[in-house]
């Protein structure tokens, strides 16, 4: 499963099954591989109806209220207060490389965004209408959910010219629940390429053990544990290569990474996290939603 894969190799990938209803062959390709790519899952024009939403909400976000950063490779967020408490919030945050030398943006506020998060879906009617379908509610049935409920939500903006690396990592670091349930739900706002930086996975990753555990030790500063040291096998990493409109499903132990984007056009992307309820989520997992705002599943 983890064997070298041909260079003609690729991500299994169909075409989007009407109303969600992935077929015997889609999820044993998913169970096999940890990831399952579907083409044309929603319309070119929904995304640009998404896509206008989110740079609305950019527009309308005063830049001087906050300048912080989120990345992979610094980790700056670990000690981020705006981070820590966004969970259930809508929350802006840039790229490291969005300032010059003189503390100014050096492009476009909405070409100086990493992400949006973390509860569009559940604060915002057009983010709400996009994450709660008919046809994801059977996806999330067929894959095994008892009792779903969305979690988490990001607008990925992948900028032009300084959209940054994201290293491998699995996304149950974050999103734990005992047993373990997360279950990613990325779609393509613009077609992604390996020029702009799109996803790589490593097909039966999600069988290796979960590597890292993030979480809280105080209010204002999380932690990061280090689970097992073994070096992901990033030799076998395969590109998810994807036009606007494709839904990319993976495992919360799916191991993946991009790219930097030094090209000159953006990679927007939307993702959800998905849990079942009937797990346990700790209180020390970093993501925490008030009372006010319960979690959601797709109706």
């Amino acid at each position: 499963m983890l064997a070298g894969s041909p260079k003609s190799a690729k991500l299994p990938t169909f075409s989007a099954p009407p109303g969600g209803a992935l077929s015997d062959d889609m999820l044993a390709a998913f169970h096999a591989s940890g990831v399952l790519v579907l083409d044309s899952f929603v319309s070119v024009s929904e995304c640009a109806s998404l896509k206008a939403r989110a740079l609305k909400l950019v527009d309308d976000f005063d830049l001087r209220d906050v300048k912080s950063v989120f990345s992979t490779t610094d980790q700056t967020q670990l000690d981020d207060r705006y981070f820590i408490e966004s969970g259930d919030k809508i929350c802006f945050f840039l790229e490291k490389d969005a300032f010059d030398s003189t503390g100014n943006l050096r492009q476009a506020k909405e070409n100086s965004l990493n992400k949006m998060g973390h509860a569009m879906h559940d604060l915002d009617p057009v983010f709400d209408r996009f994450s709660r379908t008919p046809a994801l509610a059977e996806i999330a049935k067929r894959i095994g959910f008892d009792d779903p409920a969305i979690i988490q939500s990001m607008y990925i903006f992948k900028p032009p010219r300084i959209g940054g690396e994201v290293v491998c990592h699995q996304d149950s670091t974050y999103i734990y629940t005992e047993p373990e349930s997360c279950v990613g739900f990325w779609f393509a706002l613009e077609d992604a390429t390996i020029d702009n930086g799109c996803m790589h996975f490593i097909p039966g990753g999600h069988r290796l053990p979960l590597k890292q555990r993030n979480r809280r030790v105080s209010e204002t500063e999380l932690s990061t544990d280090v689970l097992d040291a073994e070096p992901w096998p990033e030799h076998l990493k395969l590109p998810a290569e994807a036009k606007a409109g494709t839904l990319v499903i993976f495992n919360g132990r799916a191991p993946h990474l991009s790219g930097p984007n030094r090209s000159d056009k953006s990679r927007h992307a939307y993702t959800l996290h998905v849990i079942d309820r009937a797990c346990h989520y700790p209180p020390e997992n970093w993501l925490q939603r008030s009372p006010d705002l319960p979690l959601r599943g797709f109706v």
